[in-house]
Order: structure tokens, then C-alpha cells, then sequence
């Protein structure tokens, strides 16, 4: 038998084709830096003051830059870029740093619950909602 050849990147156990877009969802914010507003302007084609009028907001919380959000049919709101019909990223090649390094292992924990759920419910188009929320802990 020959030599196995491999681009000697981690296997992945996720199919994001086949995730409703929980990253694109269950986040409140998703954080974006000067360089990644300047690759939505170069995207869009317009200036970066545009892009980041357009596209982007200051969170009152956090006081952060971040993607602008939209009503969603699943989730009560997804990023603005997100197609609510294919549950894909409509701005893949520009999107922000932050969405290009998730999940950043070669498990999602997203997906992992899907797949968990509908084995449960015995049915593959179960789609369990997920909510995140943050809380302060405080030391002893």
C-alpha cells in the first residue's frame, strides 16, 4: 500500500452545512477590529466609514465594535450577514477574525449537541434552542 498524503490538518467532526448557525445566533455580540471592517469595505465596496456605519455598532455593555444583528426565523436574532434560508454566511470570505478561528479545535460543541439531541428524539430534523448566558461568578 503507498504512502497516505494528508494537507497534515486536524480532522474535523463538525458539518457546518448541516448546523442551523448557532455561532451566528446564540452570541449577543460578535466583536469586530479595524482590519476586519476594513475587509467588509473592500468586500462591499465601500469606504471603511461606510462599512462601519453599515455594518457594524458600538455594544452599550461592552463598549465594543460589533457586527450589526437582524430578526431571525429560528432564533430571535442572527448576524446580519447570515441567509435565514441556507443557514449560511453570506460574507464567508470577509467575515470577522473571530468567526474565521471558531470553533478553533477540531470539535464543535454546537454541533455536537444537534447530533446528540436528534439521536435522542430519534429524529433528524429536531433543532434544539440554545441560550447562552453570562453572569458574574464571584471568588470565596
Amino acid at each position: 500500500m503507498g504512502e497516505k498524503i494528508t494537507d497534515g490538518q486536524p480532522r474535523t467532526y463538525f458539518d457546518c452545512d448541516k448546523c442551523p448557525a448557532f455561532c451566528c445566533a446564540i452570541y449577543e455580540r460578535v466583536q469586530v477590529t479595524k482590519r476586519d471592517v476594513n475587509r467588509l469595505a473592500k468586500h462591499f465596496g465601500v469606504s471603511y466609514e461606510a462599512a462601519e456605519k453599515r455594518y457594524t455598532k458600538i455594544d452599550r455593555s461592552s463598549g465594543e465594535r460589533v457586527l450589526r444583528r437582524k430578526q431571525d426565523t429560528i432564533f430571535d436574532e442572527v448576524c446580519m450577514f447570515l441567509d435565514q434560508e441556507k443557514r449560511g454566511c453570506t460574507i464567508y470570505h470577509a467575515r470577522p477574525a473571530v468567526c474565521r478561528e471558531y470553533p478553533a479545535r477540531s470539535r464543535c460543541v454546537y454541533y455536537d449537541l444537534l447530533q446528540f439531541e436528534r439521536n435522542q428524539q430519534d429524529d433528524v430534523n429536531v433543532l434544539p434552542l440554545v441560550q447562552i448566558t453570562f453572569r458574574e461568578v464571584k471568588e470565596k
